[in-house]
């Protein structure tokens, strides 16, 4: 069963799902090796300064050093000129590659989320899936990109003005490495905190914009029923939680920021004053005290930006701990290591076997008990009953979007478990009763199950569904844009997209909800024209609750409470007097019909009264 998705507790800090990143990193070597090599030169560059400056002051400055003065500051302008091209190539080769690693990483998450199991999306919210796509990889852009760059150059001047603080005086650095603990041990302390608040602020955003995501959706249902008020105020409510959250872990970012810095300046400042009187007692040169001076200062400034960046990069941690939970989760409905080949030619027979249900998400309760029925290749089947009764979970299990619990479901002969869900469902053309129309145009949106379709094709089968009319009388005919979810287009219209996406596909079993139930009776009688003609040679399951739409069947199936409970024609069931002709009574009796009879009777009144 899938579950909602949990922070992973992690008992210390670290970085280490960071260490997910490097097969992505690792896949562009070229970016990698340029990046480190030209972030090298300008450390090495910055580093070489303090030497150039001790050799001025202890050589004093006097006229007839002019010369030599002069020859050191233009090779200190050759090295800022150096310093200078460094940072431009260190920063297009970081950034370069911070973008390739976060749009594979877009990819990736992207094709696996596309992959996972129904279920998966029966206890997990798409706006939380969008926002670990979009916000959490922009954090991981920054992070392989800018954060990580600076994180490998003030580690490197740390070290290197570390190593130079050593080469130039051992006592005073022996001096300072005695304080690094007391700066390391608290920075790591810190982290833990940064880490945490900054998981809890990106699952407070993404519960924010998942809302916000939802209710956009649904402007026309919010402003309908008047509750722009209470949408606004939730949204509020979820924004200055996601605030209130984003501060805490920006506190903590502070907080250890500056521990980080006071630290290190404080202690560099006190080693300072011992060697100060070393100079006075003419221990050391003033030019080797100016020298460690400026290697203090690199190594206190590059120690305080790995503090700020330390905190970065236990935020790109969180993020990158979010979408590892989405890559690793594995979908409950996947290819068997050696599936089963299904017949080719296609048969289109399916049969259901004593097949038991109930849905991942409610698994006390069933929804289908002990149900058998076969659909012979060719045969028309109608699938009737109340709401709930079980008739769409048919279908779920046809398309092998969830498994039965017991028994089993085969198609072509063959389970459905032993066989690939991609080879199962190509054999499989649906027309859902809640239409999914992509932004996009129409024409796309009729050739979505095949990609490769011709122009003369799609309209073909525009042109069979009834749709090619209605199409040609828009601005752009099928280059025309419908929209998010296809709002531009009407009910009926959308449906009729539907169905010739569906007669494209050439499918040979055909799955029916409701295919006609958005339609006027004028289109709904000619598109039921262009369904009979689809069904021809086909293996159909229609489900319906108009009952005038399933008259011609060869069956009609009733179920109740996940069970079929009669099986027949209509003239059968409704002979036999039981589920289905209640349900027959109850639509054709109050409806047209009773209409009919209605007008018939107070005819046959009026005939009375004047004989």
């Amino acid at each position: 069963m899938a579950e909602q998705f949990e922070p992973t507790k992690t008992a210390r800090l670290s970085v280490r799902p960071l260490t997910r990143l490097a097969p992505y990193v690792l896949r562009y070597p070229h970016l990698v090796i340029g990046a480190l090599a030209f972030l090298l030169v300008a450390a090495v560059t910055t580093l070489s300064l303090p030497m150039a400056i001790r050799r001025m002051i202890d050589h004093g400055f006097s006229a007839q050093d002019a010369g030599f003065i002069n020859s050191y500051f233009s090779m200190l302008a050759g090295i800022a000129v150096l310093l200078a091209v460094a940072s431009a190539c260190r920063y297009y080769f970081v950034i370069t590659l911070g973008e390739r690693v976060v749009s594979d990483i877009r990819r990736d998450v992207f094709d696996h989320v596309t992959q996972l199991s129904a279920a998966f999306y029966d206890a997990n919210r798409s706006g939380e899936i969008v926002s670990r796509l979009t916000a959490d990889t922009t954090q991981i852009k920054s992070t392989v990109g800018a954060t990580a760059s600076l994180a490998l150059r003030n580690t490197i001047l740390c070290v290197g003005a570390g190593a130079m603080m050593f080469i130039t005086s051992p006592k005073l650095s022996g001096l300072v490495l005695a304080v690094i603990p007391l700066i390391v041990f608290p920075l790591v302390g810190f982290g833990r905190k940064v880490r945490k608040r900054s998981r809890e602020a990106q699952d407070s955003l993404a519960e924010a914009m998942t809302f916000a995501g939802e209710a956009i959706g649904a402007t026309r249902t919010v402003q309908a029923f008047n509750t722009e008020k209470s949408s606004q105020a939730r949204f509020s409510q979820a924004v200055e939680l996601a605030f209130d959250a984003a501060r805490k872990s920006i506190l903590a970012r502070s907080v250890l920021t500056g521990f980080a810095i006071a630290m290190a300046f404080g202690s560099i400042v006190a080693v300072l004053w011992y060697g100060a009187q070393s100079v006075l007692s003419g221990e050391m040169t003033p030019g080797t005290l100016g020298q460690f001076l400026l290697y203090s200062v690199f190594a206190a400034g590059s120690l305080g930006a790995l503090s700020e960046v330390w905190g970065e990069l236990s935020q790109a941690a969180g993020a990158s701990e979010r979408l590892s939970e989405l890559l690793d989760e594995v979908p409950s409905i996947r290819a068997p290591q050696s599936p089963k080949p299904l017949p080719v030619p296609a048969v289109g027979d399916i049969r259901f076997e004593n097949v038991h249900f109930a849905y991942p998400a409610r698994p006390d309760t069933s929804a289908l008990t002990g149900t058998s029925f076969h659909v012979r290749p060719g045969e028309t089947v109608a699938v009737v009953g109340a709401s709930g009764a079980g008739k769409s979970t048919l279908f779920s299990l046809i398309l092998r979007f969830y498994d039965v619990t017991r028994g089993a479901v085969l198609i072509d002969h063959v389970d459905v478990r032993d066989a690939d869900p991609a080879e199962v469902r190509a054999r499989i053309a649906l027309v859902p009763q809640d239409v999914t129309i992509f932004a996009g145009s129409v024409g796309s949106n009729i050739a979505f199950g095949q990609p490769g379709a011709s122009q003369a094709e799609i309209e073909a089968a525009a042109k069979a569904a009834q749709a090619h009319d209605f199409i040609m009388a828009l601005d752009k005919g099928y280059d025309t844009p419908v929209g998010e979810r296809g709002i531009t287009l009407s009910g009926g219209q959308r449906q009729r997209v539907a169905i010739a996406r569906a007669i494209l596909r050439d499918a040979p079993i055909l799955l029916l909800d409701e295919a006609t139930s958005a339609l006027d009776a004028e289109n709904e009688k000619l598109v039921q024209k262009a369904l009979e003609g689809l069904m021809q040679n086909r293996t159909t399951i229609v489900i319906a609750h108009r009952l005038a739409t399933v008259l011609r069947a060869d069956r009609i199936l009733v179920m109740d409470k996940g069970q079929i409970v009669e099986e027949g024609s209509h003239a059968e069931l409704v002979a036999t007097g039981g589920l289905y002709a209640r349900l027959a009574r109850l639509q054709f009796e109050h409806g047209a019909e009773a209409l009919t009879l209605e007008t018939r009777s107070g005819m046959a009144s009026v005939a009375g009264d004047q004989a």
